[in-house]
């Protein structure tokens, strides 16, 4: 009932003129996304081809990632992860600001998702997102990166971690996904619920639901892009690779017990930093309650975690909250040295 009462506030706000409709507007592509800095500076994308990762997985094509690398020259390096349904970009409040703070800082799009290679053979499961993040560090030359993963990205640094454990620094997990439970018919349900069809037919009233009031506490007009290129991109040729890694990945999460299940071996300094208000976790069609509980339980199993929760932010914390994310992600990551 709240998320259908959102998609109705959505829609109203939509009919009285309170917010931009794109619906009109001409289709865009994934590799015609900005991706600059807050300042409008271009980043330098480049891209990696995965054999390792196909080999592992027995992919006959070798799948290439998209990726974003700044400071270069910098001692430390700190590797980003996106959540579901997103991309590098949403690290955009982060990047700069970690770069200009000395980090070498790496952005990757996951395999699936942005402006990278969307294979319909790949996995899309943690395991196989780990190793994709994994060979990038490792054939770039970032032996023991921070992982700093959002959402989805967080289960993807809580696999990389606990599979790879002498590869990796530290942990900063955003409203990390991976700590929640979900029953075998709770798992059929996710199963059953999301498709192809459901996403690529998501009228824009609901986009403006799911992304503004289900993400966002303190929506702000700079944001808009946000609906505009998830708007657009639907009207591409490759949305269609893209909302079938969406419910594959979907799968993958909820089927990921592993993680959950192995949180006491993480054996790196980890934060979890996450948005009181998070609308999404934990989810809200299956289970009630406060996302403070499912954080707790992730600090109370990961060894000597910090658990810092924002006022008055939502789910995706880092671009809801930025300054207060920044900050104390950049105290946690001095605290390393």
């Amino acid at each position: 009932m709240k998320t259908r009462a959102l998609g109705l506030l959505a829609l109203a706000a939509l009919s009285s003129g309170c917010v931009t409709s794109y619906k009109a507007r001409p289709p865009l592509s994934f590799q015609d996304f900005d991706y600059s800095s807050l300042d409008g500076k271009p980043w330098p994308l480049q891209r990696l081809a995965l054999p390792d990762t196909a080999a592992t997985h027995h992919l006959a094509r070798v799948p290439e990632v998209a990726y974003v690398e700044l400071n270069p020259q910098g001692q430390q390096t700190v590797l980003f992860i996106h959540g579901l349904g997103s991309y590098l970009k949403f690290w955009r409040y982060q990047l700069d600001a970690f770069a200009a703070q000395g980090y070498r800082v790496i952005a990757v799009d996951l395999p699936g998702f942005g402006k990278s290679d969307k294979p319909a053979s790949f996995p899309y499961t943690m395991e196989a997102m780990g190793d994709a993040v994994h060979e990038l560090a490792q054939k770039l030359g970032a032996q023991k990166p921070i992982l700093v993963g959002h959402s989805m990205g967080g289960q993807t640094s809580l696999s990389y971690a606990l599979r790879y454990p002498e590869d990796v620094k530290a942990l900063v997990l955003t409203s990390p996904a991976g700590f929640e439970k979900f029953s075998a018919k709770e798992k059929a349900w996710f199963k059953r619920s999301f498709s192809v069809s459901l996403i690529k037919g998501s009228p824009e009233y609901g986009i403006w639901g799911s992304v503004r009031q289900s993400n966002f506490e303190r929506w702000r007009p700079e944001l808009d892009w946000l609906i505009e290129e998830r708007v657009r991109v639907v009207k591409s040729p490759e949305f269609d690779s893209y909302a079938y890694a969406n419910v594959r990945t979907v799968n993958g999460l909820a089927h990921n017990d592993f993680v959950r299940d192995s949180l006491h071996r993480v054996s790196v300094p980890t934060l979890i930093i996450y948005g009181e208000d998070d609308r999404l976790i934990p989810n809200p069609f299956l289970h009630g309650g406060e996302v403070r509980d499912i954080m707790r339980y992730g600090h109370e199993n990961i060894p000597g975690s910090k658990l810092v929760g924002l006022d008055r932010c939502g789910h995706t914390v880092q671009m809801d909250c930025p300054q207060d994310y920044n900050a104390r992600v950049l105290a946690f990551l001095e605290g390393l040295k």
